[in-house]
């Protein structure tokens, strides 16, 4: 049975909504980085589909998605300035030096850096930074959240195609 974030129906939060974006958001970040869970870096970096999708690569792409919309969105950073791919195909592709635990931490630290940008900001602050426009905080968490559930189901099929190889 799948565990769900808190309701937070029962707790005194000064934001409880923006409370439960974040933990829904914590909980499918942590989803996509243990789906790497005991593999091997060769399993980690196998791909099974057409595309450049890999279970590494899907990591890899979600911290380019925490940086794109928790730093050059709220910070008005370059891409280039924040050190990330300017397409997002691009965030895919896996490097020589990539492993599984550097991955891992990359995605951990990106994280943490989103989390610290916006805990002194509201859910209808408008995020001026990203190429698309101006957008409230509370867009790009529904956004981010929709992109990590994809992502999310893209690596429990690769898991299951992998582990029943």
């Amino acid at each position: 049975m799948p565990s769900f974030p808190p309701t937070f129906a029962d707790e005194v939060v000064a934001k409880p909504a923006q409370a439960q974006f974040e933990a829904f958001l914590d909980e499918h970040r942590g989803a996509l980085n243990g789906c790497l869970d005991g593999l091997t870096e060769e399993q980690a970096r196998r791909s099974l589909v057409a595309s450049r999708t890999t279970l590494l690569g899907l990591v890899k792409h979600a911290t380019f998605v925490e940086k794109v919309w928790f730093d050059e969105a709220v910070t008005g950073r370059s891409r280039a300035e924040i050190g990330i791919p300017a397409v997002s195909e691009e965030s895919f592709v896996l490097d020589d030096d990539d492993t599984i635990a550097s991955v891992r931490h990359a995605h951990r630290e990106a994280c943490e850096a989103s989390r610290r940008a916006t805990a002194s900001l509201e859910l209808d602050d408008i995020l001026r930074g990203h190429r698309r426009g101006p957008l409230p905080l509370r867009w790009v968490y529904l956004h981010v959240l929709r992109e990590l559930a994809q992502h999310c189901g893209h690596a429990d099929i690769l898991r299951e195609q992998l582990v029943n190889e």
